[in-house]
């Protein structure tokens, strides 16, 4: 007989489970289509459904200082905060120095790029690589996009990661007034 009444507590028990899973359902799934909307996260920053593309324009000059280093300028319509990193390589070695840097009112600098001793005369890369609209700041993803889906333009490619559009422009110059043939 006590074997019948733990067998009947358990199926009990049990029912009373079950009936309630079913009643705190609804009010469950209920509770989580209204909190979705409030939550906020970096994929959905806010970009306007029919703002215009931003065609992206970057420029950069280069100086060379008095020591033999490298110093680049330039100027972009992104906005301000947009990260971009610099990088000057060496054609012949494909040595490479680079910086990160942001976009302030229109502008921006690195440098100096080089060794101590300068840059040897030859041909050189520098490159303005825009990063991934993921890792820009709100106000900059509010403007191109998470994943760079407003930036329009020549300069504007899918990035190698598949993290979306990226922008680079990318310039060629000489130091000295011919190529050198040096063994790096």
């Amino acid at each position: 007989m006590g074997t019948i009444i733990n067998r009947a507590g358990v199926v009990i028990v049990t029912a009373a489970l079950l009936a309630g899973c079913g009643e705190t359902e609804s009010p469950t799934s209920e509770l989580v289509a209204t909190a979705q909307p409030e939550q906020a996260s970096p994929e959905s920053a806010v970009v306007e459904e029919d703002a215009a593309p931003l065609i992206v324009e970057i420029s950069a000059h280069v100086a060379l200082r008095n020591d033999r280093r490298l110093m680049v300028e330039g100027e972009s319509n992104l906005p301000d905060g947009t990260q971009v990193r610099i990088i000057v390589e060496r054609e012949i070695s494909r040595v490479r120095w680079q910086a990160r840097t942001q976009i302030q009112d229109g502008l921006f600098a690195a440098g100096p790029f080089g060794s101590g001793s300068g840059l040897p005369d030859g041909g050189y890369d520098v490159r303005v690589e825009v990063s991934e609209g993921s890792v820009q700041p709100a106000e900059v993803q509010a403007i191109i996009g998470h994943n760079g889906q407003q930036l329009a333009g020549g300069l504007v490619s899918q990035s190698r990661h598949g993290l979306g559009q990226v922008a680079t422009y990318s310039r060629r110059f000489l130091v000295g007034s011919e190529p050198r043939r040096t063994r790096d």
